[in-house]
């Protein structure tokens, strides 16, 4: 057998693992640990019971357990097997058994104690998926109470290990890896954005099929850039190089063929990042690395998990370029540069901080525990954990206590996301193809958006493409039909039978049902309370009433991707329980006023919609508090209003007890002073003609007002006995009156021991002289103040000594004759 770099470190592995029961296993690519390690622990009798392996694919699982097999001269099936999604092979003499990640948390839910189990390994697990993060949280707890004698190891190609040893108390075993050397190349410069992906690629690859020898290795993010970058190649590389694509949705049998080793010529494998992990994949001695990865994130387009397009992290980079030094010295070409290699993220986020977190939250209310009690490595994020409960309880799998409810087993005994699984749950068999179909990627490329044209094209392919002006990707109609059958086995009998395909997807979508809104652009808006637009030119957009099944996941108005139409007896069929009659009474930006209207609602969207006729004039009152927020203070603030506050202010400063006037106490606390004083108010123009100051009054007690008065005057009272207001707006208070008003005022006016600004006027109202030493400007300046009103009022009185004048706002009386 060759002797492979794992297998130095093998004997400190197994005594760790017998002497702890845990370990931490950090090798990089081409070490050998995926077939080594089991076979070593099973060598070393670490336990009488099954080894259980996690995979993160289904073709590593397979060909893990087949290669194991081989080196025991034995078929997969016998002492080490496999157990993934739609197929199995193990038997009673099985004793390592390799599974796909979700198998082992079924296994768990059905069996805490795992009994017959005695150890589990999770390979890969730098992959930091959320079914292997769930799986080691669950498998710690089963260790802390139920079974001490559970020998768990973690095994990493790249995996920054400190923190999963710290996490499983375990310590850390390391192997230096690769057999041989690899010489990383790079581009001289970076691709041209301009540039097709996989035309920069094809001809990269061509590059290095003339400049090496072996087998090559090629990184591209899915399948669909596989078969064009196939397409591409045809006629540019030799003719003994046989192009091998590598994906995760093709046949096993197509699978092989990339793996096993070529008769003749080279090999030129098209793959996607499900060749960086456990596969060997013989022969190959170049990489060429498109610097694109495939990563699960949280689609709010389609309410689930979808794939997205990102650049590799510089682990992932590492990783590919290993998988060429596996057999002899490598090489590894960059479809990027060295200088922007250093900008790339270290390692890949854990799928638990951006993805869909439904069915962590079905699994995790069916183990009955929250977040916080189990040993994550990463806890998931709080508002995305949230959010998933939510859907659950729309959904009907969590009561209001985020409890389990028995139709929540249900869902969490189906491999599907809990929104397909309701469905399935509800509608039974028949619902499977749709299922199977929402579950996968379109196989349909163009004819619009419409869900019942992939029902077409799923029952009868062939009349399809003769009847529609749409591209069909037969690979994945494939994929779907098998799905499809695999799930009406696993269903069962329908709750609600006859359901038609639009009632299907709404099940699936309680959330997306759209109503159209009025006015030409079809713009819906969705149960969710989110808005949806869709193409005018869609055959679609026309319809009432739809089911968004898929959008583009813009957070402000998304654009549906995929829908279906649906009646509205269908809704009232289906929805009876949650279609209800609202009374809303609000405040409308657009209109400037509170609204009031009874809407049969179905969550967000309105089914029917009346006029509210009667509606009690203190709900008008609360709606028109958020028209104030909207509008401000200022329409309704009259003078008088703003010099009261500015008085309030002024005393609060002083060290006064006084309510918080300032701009943003008032906002906060409307419903406590301004609610009671909006009778009849309910637009904006009846905000403008509304004056603040009663309710601004009101804000002060009998004591503080007192207070206020005696400190900080509202008013001065003039010689003529005449109150003028104090306006406290500026940077002195002041006040404005006529300069013959203030005759036989000997002081200045005060407020305590500020001196007031005083503002004198001529008989017309226009300023004369300001003065805050009133006195000075008697024995001073008034004489000249005086001279020119003689000129220009010679009918009103102006005497010499204006502090012993009488006060007067009158003209002198005309002479008798």
């Amino acid at each position: 057998m060759t002797r492979l770099p794992i297998d130095d470190v093998l004997p400190e592995l197994v005594a760790h693992l017998s002497a702890q029961g845990r370990a931490v296993l950090q090798a990089p690519p081409g070490a050998g640990k995926t077939t080594r390690v089991p076979l070593a622990m099973l060598d070393a009798g670490l336990t009488d019971q099954k080894i259980i392996m996690l995979e993160p694919r289904r073709l590593a699982a397979r060909a893990a357990a087949e290669r194991m097999a081989q080196t025991l001269g034995e078929a997969a099936g016998q002492t080490v097997g496999y157990r993934v999604r739609g197929e199995s092979k193990v038997s009673k003499a099985t004793r390592i058994e390799v599974v796909t990640e979700g198998i082992l948390t079924r296994m768990i839910q059905s069996d805490p104690e795992l009994a017959g189990i005695g150890a589990v390994i999770f390979d890969e697990f730098h992959e930091r998926s959320l079914n292997a993060d769930l799986g080691l949280a669950l498998c710690l707890e089963i260790t802390g109470a139920l079974r001490d004698d559970l020998i768990l190891l973690a095994m990493s190609a790249t995996l920054d290990a400190e923190p999963v040893a710290g996490l499983m108390h375990a310590p850390i075993v390391t192997s230096e890896g690769r057999s041989f050397p690899v010489e990383t190349r790079w581009l001289d410069r970076p691709v041209d954005r301009n540039a097709r992906f996989e035309t920069a690629m094809t001809d990269l690859i061509v590059q290095a099929v003339s400049e090496t020898e072996g087998g090559l290795l090629v990184f591209l993010p899915g399948e669909g850039e596989i078969r064009r970058v196939e397409a591409a190649l045809a006629g540019r590389v030799p003719e003994d190089c046989h192009i091998r694509p590598l994906f995760g949705a093709m046949p096993f049998k197509a699978q092989q063929e990339a793996i096993r080793p070529e008769p003749q010529g080279r090999k030129l494998v098209l793959a996607t990042s499900i060749a960086e992990t456990s596969l060997t994949i013989e022969d190959i001695r170049v990489v060429v690395d498109g610097g694109r990865a495939r990563r699960a994130r949280f689609d709010p387009g389609s309410g689930m998990s979808r794939l997205v397009t990102e650049k590799v992290t510089k682990a992932e980079a590492t990783q590919r370029a290993g998988r060429a030094g596996r057999v002899a010295e490598g090489i590894a070409y960059r479809l990027w540069t060295k200088g922007e290699d250093g900008a790339l993220s270290a390692f890949p986020p854990a799928e638990i901080e951006a993805a869909d977190l439904a069915s962590l939250a079905l699994e995790l209310a069916l183990w009955g525990a929250q977040p916080s009690d189990l040993p994550f490595l990463t806890q998931p994020p709080v508002g995305a954990f949230a959010e998933a409960q939510a859907l659950l309880q729309m959904l009907g799998a969590l009561d209001a206590q985020n409890r389990i409810t028995p139709h929540g087993r249900s869902l969490a005994a189906l491999p599907l996301h809990p929104r397909l699984g309701h469905m399935l749950s509800l509608a039974g068999p028949e619902a499977a193809p749709l299922a199977a179909l929402m579950a996968d990627r379109d196989p349909v490329q163009g004819g619009g958006v419409d869900l019942s044209l992939r029902l077409e094209a799923l029952n009868d392919p062939k009349r399809f493409t003769e009847t529609r002006r749409a591209t069909l990707n037969r690979g994945a109609l494939e994929r779907i039909r098998t799905e499809a059958k695999r799930l009406r086995h696993a269903s069962s009998a329908a709750q609600t039978p006859g359901l038609s395909a639009a009632e299907m997807a709404a099940l699936a979508y309680p959330d997306r049902i759209g109503l159209r809104r009025k006015g030409d652009t079809p713009r819906y808006q969705l149960s969710g309370g989110k808005g949806a637009v869709m193409d005018e030119s869609d055959p679609l957009a026309g319809a009432r009433l739809i089911v968004a099944t898929d959008l583009d996941g813009n957070p402000r108005e998304a654009r549906i991707r995929q829908a279906i139409q649906i009646s509205e007896s269908h809704l009232r069929k289906l929805f009876s329980d949650r279609i209800t009659w609202v009374d809303l009474c609000e405040w409308s930006k657009r209109d400037r006023r509170v609204v009031a209207r009874q809407q049969e609602r179905l969550g967000a969207i309105a089914l029917d919609d009346r006029i509210w006729k009667d509606v009690p004039p203190e709900t008008v009152a609360e709606a028109m508090l958020d028209g104030v927020r909207d509008l401000g203070l200022a329409p309704a603030l009259s003078d008088a209003a703003r010099r009261f506050v500015a008085r309030v202010r002024i005393a609060s400063s002083a060290g006064m007890t006084m309510p918080d006037m300032t701009e943003s106490g008032l906002m906060e606390t409307l419903g406590d002073w301004l609610l009671p004083h909006l009778t009849g108010v309910r637009s904006a123009e009846d905000w403008k003609r509304f004056d603040l100051l009663n309710a601004l009054r009101g804000m002060l007690d009998w004591s503080q007002m007192q207070a206020l008065d005696q400190s900080v005057p509202g008013k001065f009272t003039t010689p003529l006995g005449r109150d003028i207001p104090i306006d406290y707006s500026g940077e002195h208070p002041e006040i404005s009156l006529r300069l013959q008003e203030m005759f036989g005022q000997k002081t200045h006016p005060m407020v305590g021991k500020t001196p007031l600004r005083v503002t004198l006027l001529s008989p017309a109202q226009r300023p004369v002289q300001t003065t805050m030493d009133l006195p000075g400007f008697w024995a001073g300046s008034y004489a000249d103040v005086r001279k020119d009103m003689r000129a220009a009022y010679p009918k009103h009185p102006w005497p010499d000594d204006p502090t012993e004048a009488d006060p007067t706002l009158r003209a002198k009386r005309r002479s008798g004759g």
